[in-house]
């Protein structure tokens, strides 16, 4: 088996695993904007990241008080672009993280942010290999047919 063979079946094996996960955005690529994709990710990648950053300073437990409609605003937020690229899991920790906003519940609303981390790390390290994948794929393609 030669290596763009290998690549390509160790690709599709990877792209399954996250089929459930990432299938709505995967449609949206086409042949026109092949990096659509990769762009998009990016974007949710800087805004999930400011707002993890924001969300972390609204929380903070030395403060008097913590203004629970902006924290909710600010998960609401990272609901919505999580939902957009099919991260599912982050988005459903978006969800009890809402309602513990809604209870003004600072542990729960702790909890979740850790659990939100967590998820998030999880997404963008599946993406970024995934590209990286394509990107070596995309690379040994070019390199056979010189």
């Amino acid at each position: 088996m030669d290596v763009v063979t290998q690549m390509q079946r160790q690709l599709i094996q990877y792209t399954s695993s996250l089929f459930q996960e990432f299938n709505q955005l995967q449609q949206l690529q086409d042949e026109s904007n092949p990096e659509f994709v990769v762009e998009v990710v990016t974007l949710f990648f800087e805004d999930a990241e400011r707002l993890l950053n924001e969300l972390s300073k609204s929380l903070q437990v030395e403060q008097e008080s913590i203004d629970f409609r902006k924290v909710d605003a600010q998960v609401h937020q990272l609901k919505g672009s999580s939902s957009s690229i099919g991260a599912q899991r982050v988005q459903r920790v978006c969800i009890a993280f809402r309602n513990f906003c809604e209870q003004q519940n600072v542990e729960g609303c702790l909890k979740s942010l850790q659990e939100i981390k967590q998820e998030y790390s999880l997404v963008k390290t599946k993406l970024e290999t995934l590209f990286k994948m394509e990107k070596q794929l995309f690379a040994a393609r070019g390199s056979i047919s010189r």
